[in-house]
């Protein structure tokens, strides 16, 4: 039984997390609505509301006169999306294949900001831009900003969908730009290249804002092979 009471926002990261365990225990096949309520002590109602959207989104699925199952395959992007927002471990091919789609989305997202892009657009990034400097100068690692400033761009596009799959993709690989911005150079590096790729921006010149961006995520697509796909033939 689960020791004392869930808050509502921590009960549908632990519940997944106890249905992959148990699952991986038990053949593929969950506990039941029942035995999750008494873990949790929770109502059957509570339970059957996070069923229903782990469903949703294919981390399970019912069966008729058996139970509850776990998907093998948790390669959908709502699935791997929930996984990264709950904190739960994502299998490294999966990180490296969504960072590589992120590579393909947002070349041609700084294509279409800079035909694009509004003035309330450019004076976010220019403030991310400059927020950056400030941390750069405290020894601070750019991480969330860096995130910021690629969305930034993507919601330039002026494309909702578009955004909304970028988004996505950040939180599949956001835990470990932490780690990637711990080096002072490669921060100083990433801001530098942020700024030629806003100047390309505002300049209206697609064609040199999106080859700076090709430039710029290749760096990070060499790093991510190395550390996600060691002894892997580099593909960027």
């Amino acid at each position: 039984m689960q020791d004392g009471p869930l808050k509502e926002q921590e009960f549908l990261p632990a519940i997944a997390a106890y249905l992959l365990s148990a699952a991986r225990q038990n053949g593929g096949k969950a506990p039941s609505e029942r035995d999750l309520a008494e873990h949790f002590s929770v109502s059957r109602g509570q339970v059957r509301e996070a069923l229903a959207i782990l469903e949703a989104i294919q981390v399970i699925e019912r069966r008729a006169k058996s139970g509850i199952y776990v998907n093998e395959d948790q390669s959908g992007i709502e699935a791997m999306s929930f996984f990264a927002r709950a904190g739960l471990p994502l299998e490294n091919r999966q990180i490296y294949e969504a960072v590589e789609l992120r590579k393909i989305h947002e070349v041609k997202a700084a294509e279409l900001a800079a035909e694009r892009a509004e003035e309330e657009n450019f004076d976010r990034i220019r403030d991310v831009l400059a927020r950056s400097e400030t941390r750069i100068a405290n020894g601070q690692g750019l991480d969330a900003l860096d995130q910021e400033f690629h969305l930034e761009i993507v919601r330039a596009t002026q494309n909702s969908v578009f955004l909304g799959i970028c988004t996505t993709f950040y939180e599949l690989g956001g835990a470990r730009l932490q780690v990637y911005f711990k080096d002072p150079e490669r921060n100083r590096k990433s801001h530098d290249e942020h700024r030629q790729i806003f100047d390309a921006l505002v300049q209206r010149d697609a064609t040199l804002a999106s080859a700076l961006m090709v430039s710029h995520l290749r760096g990070a697509m060499s790093y991510w092979s190395e550390i996600l796909e060691p002894g892997q033939k580099r593909r960027d």
